[in-house]
């Protein structure tokens, strides 16, 4: 795919990437202003954050004003015009009032602090103003579906009177509202915001500073020295390289696009079916948000809504879940491969393996990274420290060396990949703070546990469907935040524990994306792989069916999270889980070492499911019947077809 191509793919699918190419002077304009965007985030990141009404709105300020100049009101206005007018005169105006907006705390902070919440005309006018102004930033940047559900919250709010049953509640004056949403730290400056301008704008920071320095090549390239050779190959590669690309990519869009583009046709080059090649890449690149060190944006909110939690602690709990998910995604490509014959790579077609080896420093900043999270370094300070150690790595090399240029297109471009992140946010604060203002946390927490009759796996399983509804067409951060207020809760009053819920939901927010009817990473495979977007989607849900088995295991076993566990406990977690995807793939794809029927497939499955749920009885039944099965593959190979050596 061309580059062309591939930015107009990640636009139908991502709205992030539908930005304007502005030229001439308002092209210097909007440069100047995401490179400021990025500076300034990095002097408060180095010298202190200012109070948190400062920081975030100033913040907002640049995300707004940003966001008016390059996202166009419709898709049909993308291109814009030639010369002086590229933007339309309505879209100047909004950008100004966006800043205007985000000014409005650091101009009169005094005299709001002063006043306590005695707000004026004018002070009403511009958080109305602010509201109006982030729910359309939201729509043009974000999508239509979370800020329908932003609005519906915001009617909730003031309609309370007139609600059923026990989603009735006093209801909110439109003052009271507007207050709430901009003059408090509990609406659009409340903590998502927050973490938007602390740690995860830096984090996208370093991932656009990473891209500068060729490292997303590098991960393509390495992924191909380790599993071009393999059976079926390619989709081994996509797996590979899609994980190590979720350290550098926030959208699983994104993440197919990119690493999709030379893999995608690698495996139907080899003989994969069109809609299995798409369904490879997008199960593997949404598991990419859920791979540590660095996972997806909602993870660094999770920091927060917790409380009393680092953020090492979390990515540490997400490693055994994430480590099953690709193996059990690498697992069914073998045994597919295997199933219709598919080769490795010849050594023609691979890259050289002394090259790529020789520049494996190039991971280093990954590796710093989890060095400083582990030694307990903050995790603004250690996003720095990466960016900083990103930039001496690229040193090293002629190629990777980033010049000035390269330096403030890096500031650019990763001021602008959290534009997207700042519009979600602002607008899931305005959900979390209705949710605060009207008690519906609770009030849904507990209608989901008596509609569950208490049952833990009835409410496990209303919550995964509220999360794969919310997630479809919305961001992970923003779904995250509205599951964690209203559904979360429903897990944490059964007792679960606090961190396996808010897990449970961060899981699902992110499988959505390759959930039917609204699966947009699969939607986006397939219009790189030619294949039928449903079936794509099909076959991603079917190759990530680790992403709907795990989070069940880890709440009803938070052992799997390493909570309250030793070594020994984890390391048998660990091969009895593996061993329960062996037996789970095998039985989803119908081959292990032959073609198996179907009460072996039934069997497999169940064997396998035995295995991953770590409790000494269902390991040891699992045990015997993955043996069991492993003995009646080995030494009955009726109808075997292709016997191929196991080398995954």
């Amino acid at each position: 795919m061309t580059e062309k191509e591939t930015q107009e793919l990640m636009a139908k699918y991502d709205p992030e990437a539908g930005h304007r190419q502005l030229t001439g002077i308002l092209g210097w304009v909007a440069m100047i202003g995401l490179v400021s965007f990025s500076l300034f985030q990095l002097y408060t990141a180095i010298f202190g954050v200012f109070t948190a009404q400062i920081q975030r709105s100033i913040h907002l300020g640049f995300a707004l004003g940003l966001i008016f100049l390059l996202f166009p009101a419709s898709k049909k206005r993308r291109t814009g015009k030639k010369g002086r007018f590229q933007i339309a005169w309505y879209d100047g105006l909004l950008a100004l009032l966006g800043v205007y907006v985000g000014s409005y705390w650091p101009m009169n902070i005094d005299e709001l602090v002063m006043r306590v919440g005695r707000l004026n005309m004018l002070d009403l006018t511009v958080g109305f103003i602010a509201i109006l102004l982030v729910l359309e930033a939201t729509r043009r940047v974000v999508g239509l579906p979370i800020t329908i559900i932003a609005t519906l919250f915001l009617a909730y709010a003031y309609a309370g009177p007139y609600m059923p049953g026990f989603l009735e509640h006093r209801g909110l004056s439109l003052d009271r509202i507007i207050r709430s949403m901009f003059f408090t730290t509990e609406g659009i400056l409340g903590t998502p915001l927050a973490v938007s301008a602390t740690f995860i704008f830096l984090f996208l920071l370093f991932g656009a500073f990473l891209v500068k320095t060729g490292v997303g090549q590098y991960f393509n390239d390495l992924a191909l020295v380790i599993a071009g050779r393999r059976i079926g190959g390619p989709a081994k590669v996509a797996i590979f390289s899609s994980a190590l690309q979720g350290t550098i990519s926030g959208s699983s869009v994104a993440n197919v696009v990119t690493s999709g583009s030379f893999t995608i046709p690698m495996m139907k080059r080899l003989g994969y079916r069109k809609e299995f090649a798409g369904g490879v890449e997008a199960a593997a690149s949404t598991g990419g948000q859920l791979m540590p060190p660095i996972m997806g944006a909602a993870a660094f909110l999770m920091v927060e809504f917790i409380g009393g939690i680092s953020y090492w602690e979390i990515a540490k709990a997400a490693a055994i879940p994430a480590i099953l998910y690709f193996t059990g995604i690498w697992i069914m490509t073998h045994f597919e491969a295997k199933r219709i014959g598919l080769r490795g790579m010849t050594k023609e077609e691979m890259p050289d393996k002394k090259e790529v080896l020789s520049k494996i420093y190039l991971l280093l900043p990954i590796v710093a990274v989890i060095f400083f999270l582990m030694s307990g370094t903050s995790v603004t300070r250690a996003a720095l420290y990466a960016i900083l150690t990103t930039i001496l790595v690229g040193a090293v090399r002629k190629e990777t060396r980033m010049g000035v240029r390269d330096i403030i297109d890096a500031l650019a471009n990763g001021a602008r990949t959290a534009l997207g992140v700042a519009a979600a946010t602002a607008a899931a604060g305005m959900i979390v703070g209705v949710v605060t203002l009207t008690g519906l946390g609770l009030k849904f927490a507990n209608g989901l546990v008596d509609m569950s009759g208490g049952i833990l796996l009835l409410t496990l399983f209303f919550t995964m469907i509220a999360s794969l509804i919310l997630g479809m067409g919305s961001p992970t951060t923003a779904n995250y935040v509205i599951t964690s207020t209203i559904a979360a809760p429903a897990l944490i009053l059964l007792e679960v524990p606090e961190l396996s819920a808010h897990m449970f939901v961060f899981y699902f927010g992110i499988v959505a994306d390759i959930t039917p009817p609204v699966c947009l990473a699969a939607f986006a495979a397939a219009g790189v792989s030619g294949g039928e977007p449903i079936r794509t989607g099909i076959q991603s849900a079917r190759l990530a069916i680790a992403a709907f088995i795990i989070p069940y295991i880890f709440v009803l076993s938070p052992e799997l999270l390493m909570i309250d566990t030793t070594w020994t406990g984890i390391a048998l977690v660990v091969l009895t889980s593996l061993a329960g995807m062996i037996s789970i793939g095998a039985g989803m794809i119908g081959f292990w070492m032959r073609k198996i029927n179907p009460v072996e497939r039934v069997l497999a499955v169940a064997a396998g499911l035995l295995l991953i749920y770590p409790e000494g009885f269902s390991d040891t039944a699992g045990l015997i019947l993955f043996i069991a099965l492993f003995a009646i593959q080995m030494f009955w190979k009726k109808d075997s077809g292709d016997h191929q050596p196991l080398n995954a």
